[in-house]
């Protein structure tokens, strides 16, 4: 499913036509890809709240909702208990996610039938709700709440607890193009350092498109992110045609 990211490489140094523009550095490249993912990972979140505001279409291979959802799903980690127990505690009970935590799907803490799904409120609230009788948290009506990176969960008790389950969006990881040098020239060279693009394999034309204009920028060369740009736009009314 991932992206080959000396695919993508290529295809953007062709494009940009290096030999009469100017030549794409690696360490450009691997800077613009990185800024293009991300952006591309941020717009699945604002499209699907986007899709969800308007009725689907009955065809789910053709309803953007189900299509955002897919490509989001390459992101969902569910963490097992022990690497939940390896987390960072809190000052006061919870735990300290990891930096590519993106959002909370769910979070859940054993009760004495199971597993409980808590409810997640804001920072306010989650403080508020402990000092009511009528809303404070229990083994069976649990609450988390996430600040900052901090997860905390409470069952009515004086000090929060580590959560027992948990699935979180995680960010995709930073991708690098690793080379050799050889007669003076970068050539890709795949070693353990190497990382394609974490995105669904869909996304190839809009990783070139995106980054041929990143690179447009960087060399100066207004032709070039006008194609990068045209290009994307393109794209971008197909997809709002879906």
């Amino acid at each position: 499913m991932a992206v080959s990211i000396d695919t993508v490489y290529q295809k953007v140094l062709a494009l940009a036509n290096k030999e009469q523009r100017g030549y794409i550095t690696p360490q450009d490249f691997n800077l613009f890809a990185s800024q293009a993912q991300l952006e591309i990972f941020e717009q699945y979140f604002y499209d699907l709240n986007q899709a969800r505001k308007v009725q689907g279409n009955d065809t789910n291979i053709a309803d953007i909702d189900d299509i955002l959802e897919q490509k989001i799903s390459i992101f969902e980690h569910t963490p097992t208990s022990t690497e939940i127990t390896g987390y960072t505690a809190g000052s006061n009970g919870g735990v300290v996610l990891p930096d590519n935590m993106h959002r909370i799907l769910f979070v859940g803490v054993v009760n004495s039938s199971g597993v409980v799904e808590c409810e997640l409120l804001n920072t306010r609230d989650f403080i508020n709700s402990k000092r009511n009788p009528l809303t404070r948290p229990s083994e069976y009506r649990p609450t988390a709440s996430m600040q900052g990176k901090l997860l905390r969960c409470n069952k009515g008790g004086a000090t929060d607890v580590v959560p027992t389950s948990l699935t979180y969006i995680k960010k995709p990881s930073i991708p690098n193009w690793t080379y050799a040098v050889v007669n003076k020239r970068a050539m890709y060279n795949a070693t353990i350092n190497t990382k394609n693009f974490e995105l669904h394999a869909s996304e190839e034309i809009q990783l070139v498109n995106k980054i041929l204009k990143l690179a447009g920028l960087a060399i100066q060369q207004l032709d070039v992110v006008r194609a990068g740009s045209g290009m994307e736009s393109v794209i971008s009314q197909q997809q709002s045609k879906i």
